[in-house]
């Protein structure tokens, strides 16, 4: 299916279980660099058999949606997760009092964000989630690839003040990957056509600004559940603490204990069917 955000046709997947009537639904994002054929079809085939509709796309500028590649823009995600909710909740398979918002790792911050000021959205779920972009980026970054990045940006600057484009540079220089996680990304992510490709460094620039924690307590009184890894080396637990103690009533926080930020993402792993079950029992009690 497709639908609009600010003007551009987004590419996406609805997901619906058989039968008749209007039905729970859920938006679910996914992360840096993902794909609708990543984790939120593999949250979609957990849901669904469970009775909810599932809306999965691809952001503007990846896969099939249009807008200019290399531009991954936390910020302008918010506005398509908005305009995904608001295209959902007017689908005959949809319940519009009963719609979610699920996101994966910087989505997760983008289902905050989109959350905070829109009524559509009654629950929300966020799996690994970031609250600032500026600290959970330097928590991948030694002192000098750190600095290196700060030069790179500041560069950047003055390049688009003075010719009006930004520098593409690979994404996970930007990004910088555990070595558990790479191997992951490497294994399960890398063979996705379209994963992996350069992104702006004005886009870069803007991932730093974005801070979802300053907002999540506009979620409430509506729920809130935050599942984080607790070895995750990728996203910090402490992204899903702060968030929560920043947070209004009706919240939780799980911690996953002995799992990375993304080796467990199969869909049979037994990390993940915890994951999945959390999110069922949530999803199924909140809307």
């Amino acid at each position: 299916m497709t639908f609009f955000s600010e003007g551009l046709r987004l590419d996406g997947d609805l997901y619906a279980p058989e039968g008749e009537g209007r039905r729970p639904a859920i938006v679910a994002l996914s992360g840096y660099q993902g794909l609708k054929s990543i984790h939120p079809a593999r949250f979609a085939r957990a849901l669904v058999p469970a009775g909810f509709v599932c809306l999965a796309f691809d952001y503007r500028g990846f896969g099939a949606s249009e807008g200019p590649r290399g531009r991954l823009v936390p910020q302008e995600q918010v506005e398509d997760a908005r305009a995904a909710v608001a295209f959902l909740a007017a689908q005959p398979e949809v319940d519009p009092e009963r719609i979610g918002l699920l996101g994966w790792a910087l989505g997760g911050g983008v289902a905050i964000a989109a959350a905070a000021d829109d009524p559509l959205v009654r629950a929300v779920a966020a799996a690994n989630p970031i609250g600032d972009g500026a600290r959970s980026v330097r928590f991948m970054h030694d002192e000098e690839s750190w600095a290196g990045l700060q030069a790179a940006l500041a560069d950047d600057r003055a390049r688009r003040a003075a010719e009006g484009a930004s520098r593409l540079v690979p994404t996970f220089d930007v990004v910088r990957l555990d070595e558990v996680t790479r191997r992951y990304v490497d294994e399960a992510l890398y063979p996705v056509p379209g994963f992996g490709a350069d992104v702006t460094l004005e886009a870069t620039e803007l991932l730093l600004r974005f801070r979802p924690e300053l907002v999540v307590d506009r979620i409430a009184p509506r729920p809130l559940l935050l599942v984080h890894a607790a070895e995750n080396r990728l996203h910090s637990p402490e992204e899903s603490r702060e968030l929560f103690r920043r947070a209004g009533d009706r919240k939780e926080l799980v911690l996953l204990e002995g799992a990375g930020h993304c080796e467990w993402m199969y869909d049979d792993h037994p990390t993940f069917r915890r994951l999945a079950g959390l999110l069922e029992r949530f999803f199924a009690e909140r809307l």
